[in-house]
């Protein structure tokens, strides 16, 4: 029996027999030629890992048997705050980003974000969070990155905890380690093109119920997606 290198998304996991879903019997069965008799790794997106034995093939759902379930009971601690922005930057981020251990990826509505402002951003939303779904799968992590927002900052920032880390020029050159090692919530904070006002950077500052460290990412000018890649890297 082979396995093919991917893991495949079912929730929640079970022992038993069940059917997995249309788009993940295709993908196992058409494009990775997975046949009966093969085993397929599942995982939920909550910690749990499961080996499942296929054991029927039907014309849209192939119907799968596990036997034991593993459980990973460590929650990522990291997040990514970073403005919405405009046309696919959020769910790029999503789809790249997602591939590291962070729990969340928050979505700011700031003083210089670029999308409409009366806009739901629902279809944002929904499409990053299957940018971030096809990453849970692709990285063969135990917990998916959820996509919460769009919040506005300001208001965000009232009921902040953790440790917030401001992406600033001025910060320091690395994420001091009782930051980077501690199992208490720390937030990226990444501001759209043109950064964060100084009124929000202001606010940051003085959360109320957060810590702050400012962390620098190095002398040149970023685009806001790539500085989140570089933040998310400093932390790694």
């Amino acid at each position: 029996m082979r396995t093919p290198d991917s893991n495949f998304y079912h929730s929640p996991l079970a022992v038993g027999q069940f059917e997995l879903s249309e788009e993940e019997s295709h993908h196992a069965t058409k494009v990775c030629r997975a046949a009966v008799g093969d085993t397929l790794r599942l995982c939920d997106g909550e910690g749990h890992f499961a080996n499942a034995k296929i054991v029927e093939i039907g014309k849209k759902a192939c119907t799968v048997e596990v036997e034991a379930i593993e459980t990973i009971e460590k929650r990522p601690h990291l997040n990514l705050g970073i403005a919405c922005l405009k046309d696919d930057g959020n769910e790029e981020i999503a789809l790249h980003a997602a591939e590291a251990d962070l729990a969340n990826i928050i979505l700011f509505r700031t003083d210089y974000s670029q999308e409409p402002k009366n806009a739901s951003l629902d279809r944002v939303v929904r499409r990053s969070e299957l940018k971030a779904r096809v990453s849970l799968k692709q990285s063969m992590k135990a917990y998916e990155t959820k996509i919460e927002g769009p919040v506005v900052l300001k208001e965000w920032l009232k009921t902040a905890t953790g440790t917030l880390v401001l992406c600033d020029i001025d910060g320091q050159d690395e994420i001091p380690a009782n930051i980077r090692n501690s199992e208490e919530p720390v937030t990226l904070l990444v501001g759209p093109e043109g950064g964060f006002s100084p009124e929000e950077i202001s606010a940051i500052k003085s959360a109320p119920n957060a810590k702050i460290c400012l962390l620098k990412l190095g002398n040149t000018r970023l685009r806001a997606r790539t500085a989140a890649l570089f933040a998310i890297g400093k932390m790694l």
